[in-house]
């Protein structure tokens, strides 16, 4: 099969925008808690009324400022409630928001700031302020710097009281679908990043859509969700607005480290998530399981779990595994759902292949990931498993909406709802990406004869040894990571005689390994030449080469002093490899493994 194409669900009013949703929402229903809200370790409702309220008071106060139709206004924070309420405050008053990562630097800040026009920042924190400060001195167009930490937010509203509501609706009234409603910045992993220009209707046909598929997701009525991954990712924006058109309960939370705690506090039915959070909660809990003396019996209901959800799509569950799941599920699964806050049933997962085993996992433990696809130009999702047809290892079908070919040299190209409105100021760049209405993605992949997605590989990674084998690096690379004490992996081989590796350890993971294998306490510049680190790292590399065949497997690897990481320039803020970079950085250690 080379097309999948999903009809359209939903045709809503060609009139209608983003900024329509939270005066919706207040009217139909408007003491439905809209938002929860974390403050100095509590949780605090917040209607649909306030909401709206909230909103409505922020946009008068931006368009005091000068805020005009089509203004851009640059958001630089952390996952929080202020986030959304300035997102939907810059839609309600007609500007444009424009997010930027709150790691990003100077530089960064400066580049998107500029060839955005941006004419307002508001940034979290007073080291943020530092940071725009140092970006404004070369850029013209930025006229205010806001700091929401500083009550910025409080002085802004409190200045748009002379603002009537007639006048903010006129710029409710000024947008449509057609009208573009951001403009996100692409992580950059060679080059400058580039602009999409996202539309109203991108965001909101995409998310009605997406309603009407997923029926068992969001429309139960305490359905909710908590946001975690940066709400720059427009993976992350995708949700907000999916989660405030279903009216669904929503909850921020910008601590990761302690993001278990924050589950078991605000309870959400559904979680979105990277492939790197759902190894974190399977390591970890391995780790604690080894370290109680408890790893075997981990370990076998690990593997009981993963036979179950086999089982699931095969329709033949054994009456002894049926049993043992059921042990299981009283002595482990339950705990691990616990953890998450007793009341997930879905996550869904994107930005990089989750793995099989991961995704039967979770499954098995009462847990459905619901592994999607798309990127920054198809306004996140452009495919997803839907819960009444999970096949794990895909991607999932279309959307409602959406079409996917595969070009003959097997590039994704997609069509629909969804697809950008072009670069900003780039139309070189757009004319290259947008074919024939296709969007050209990069990635190349293979659909099933019920139109599922599977990705096989990114055709700008592709690798060609000497004797002429291409190489996906993608495949050998997940299944790296997936290992408790791996951190990041970076396949290498173009060019050369054989496919080797450089491998970072995971500094968190590596004390509790250590310790639960005897070895004490290890720094990472100790493990990376300790026999028992590098057989590990060996036994995950013959893992990982079963996946492949002989001429694709990884011969040789490296273990690094230091790990890739967005402050070292090596990872962008959605966490992709900088391979340009990091071939560059770590030229010498590459060539020592193809050294005599």
């Amino acid at each position: 099969m080379n097309d999948s194409v999903m009809p359209r669900l939903i045709e809503g009013d060609p009139n209608d925008s983003l900024a329509d949703l939270p005066g919706r929402n207040a009217g139909k229903d408007p003491q439905r808690v809209a938002f929860t809200v974390k403050e100095q370790g509590a949780w605090r409702d917040i209607t649909a009324a306030q909401f709206d309220e909230d909103v409505r008071a922020l946009a008068k106060g931006l368009i005091a400022q000068g805020l005009g139709v089509g203004d851009r206004l640059a958001i630089m924070a952390r996952t929080r409630y202020e986030w959304t309420v300035l997102d939907f405050a810059t839609w309600t008053a007609g500007g444009v928001p424009v997010p930027i990562y709150e790691t990003s630097s100077a530089e960064q800040v400066e580049w998107i700031v500029k060839d955005s026009g941006t004419s307002i920042l508001v940034v979290e924190t007073t080291k943020h302020a530092s940071v725009a400060e140092e970006a404004n001195a070369s850029v013209s167009t930025l006229e205010k710097v806001f700091v929401i930490d500083n009550g910025d937010l409080d002085t802004l509203t409190a200045a748009g009281a002379a603002v009537t509501d007639e006048q903010l609706q006129e710029r409710i009234d000024a947008q449509n679908r057609d009208s573009v409603a951001t403009i996100i910045y692409t992580s950059g992993t060679t080059g400058r990043p580039k602009g999409c220009e996202l539309t109203h209707e991108n965001f909101l046909g995409l998310s009605e859509n997406t309603i009407a598929k997923l029926g068992d997701v969001l429309n139960k009525d305490d359905a909710s969700t908590l946001l975690f991954l940066p709400l720059a990712h427009v993976f992350a924006r995708f949700i907000q607005v999916l989660a405030i058109t279903a009216n669904r309960r929503m909850g921020h939370s910008a601590d990761i480290a302690n993001i278990l705690d924050d589950f078991q506090a605000f309870q959400p039915t559904f979680i979105l998530a990277v492939p790197r959070v759902f190894e974190k909660i399977y390591n970890k809990a391995n780790e604690t399981a080894t370290a109680g003396g408890k790893g075997k019996i981990f370990a076998r209901a690990s593997d009981v779990a993963i036979a179950w959800s086999e089982a699931q799509d095969t329709g033949k569950l054994p009456l002894k595994l049926k049993v043992q799941h059921a042990v299981f599920d009283k002595l482990v699964y339950s705990t691990l759902r616990a953890k998450m806050g007793n009341k997930v049933e879905y996550a869904v997962s994107g930005g990089a292949p989750l793995g099989t085993r991961l995704g039967h996992f979770f499954r098995g433990i009462g847990v459905t990931i619901l592994e999607g696809y798309g990127l920054t130009e198809t306004t996140a999702p452009a495919t997803v498993n839907i819960p009444e047809k999970v096949k794990i290892g895909t991607v999932g079908p279309p959307l409602p909406g959406v079409s996917i070919r595969i070009a003959d040299d097997g590039e994704i190209l997609i069509q629909g709802v969804n697809i950008l409105k072009g670069y900003h100021d780039n139309e070189q760049a757009t004319l290259d990406a947008l074919q024939d209405g296709w969007f050209r993605t990069g990635d190349l992949g293979e659909l099933d004869r019920d139109g599922y997605l599977k990705i096989t590989g990114r055709k700008k990674e592709i690798l060609v040894t000497a004797g002429g084998k291409n190489v996906a690096p993608g495949v050998l690379e997940d299944r790296l990571r997936a290992h408790p004490i791996i951190s990041q992996c970076l396949v290498v081989g173009d060019g050369k005689p054989f496919i080797a590796a450089l491998v970072t350890l995971d500094e968190e993971m590596l004390p509790g390994w250590a310790a639960n294998n005897g070895l004490g306490s290890l720094t990472v510049e100790q493990a990376r030449t300790h026999e028992a680190v590098l057989a590990e790292v060996q036994g995950a590399v013959d893992d990982a080469n079963k996946a492949v065949s002989k001429a694709e497997s990884i011969r040789k690897f490296a273990i690094l002093g230091e790990d890739f990481t967005e402050d070292n320039g090596t990872l962008t803020p959605s966490l992709k490899l900088k391979r340009n970079i990091i071939m560059r950085d770590f030229e010498d250690e590459v060539e020592a493994l193809y050294g005599s």
